[in-house]
């Protein structure tokens, strides 16, 4: 693994985020084979902006950001906050009570780096020191839902052709006493 930098973000880093949100949901929107979305993926970037601007307007207490530097290049984000109202919606509410962990960007020249087990690694130990214990996290991106299917198990819930035919919508609830498996 490279040597990463892991901070908290400031609003000097606003202008770059909003540039790596962007380049990163991109790469993902194009990697799933659905850039023609264009409507989603410019809502995918907004609300990762919209949770950025509530981390640092309340210092880290209704979002918390985590980010990886390179040197001064942003190459992984992950946060933490009150679950979706999706999450919240496909649950019936089984998860309103819980912190959603979101926001897991790794920059694509530098994934499978192992930094986004470090960056979730950090996050977990930061929601520890605050008493959380347990969190969820869903994922609408087959890629994704791979990784945290290795990481974590099954879902909770998994919704069948939530996204349209084949493009399923995974949500896990994570126990964070029980040891966990790496990212590969």
């Amino acid at each position: 693994m490279i040597n990463v930098e892991i901070r908290r973000p400031g609003e000097d880093d606003r202008n770059s985020l909003n540039h790596f949100f962007r380049m990163v949901v991109t790469d993902t929107f194009n990697k799933e084979g659905i850039a023609d979305m264009v409507d989603d993926m410019e809502s995918e970037i907004k609300a990762k902006n919209t949770y950025l601007a509530t981390d640092l307007e309340s210092n880290g207490d209704k979002r918390f950001f985590l980010l990886a530097l390179d040197g001064e290049k942003i190459v992984g984000t992950i946060e933490y906050g009150a679950a979706s109202e999706l999450i919240c919606t496909c649950t019936n509410n089984a998860f309103k009570n819980l912190q959603e962990v979101g926001t897991v960007f790794v920059h694509p020249d530098y994934q499978r780096k192992g930094i986004g087990n470090l960056l979730l690694n950090r996050l977990m130990l930061a929601m520890q020191n605050k008493g959380i214990a347990e969190f969820c996290l869903d994922s609408g991106y087959g890629n994704a839902q791979k990784i945290w299917t290795k990481k974590f198990g099954d879902p909770a819930y998994l919704l069948e052709n939530f996204w349209g035919e084949g493009y399923h919508h995974m949500i896990w609830r994570v126990d964070m006493s029980v040891e966990v498996a790496p990212i590969n």
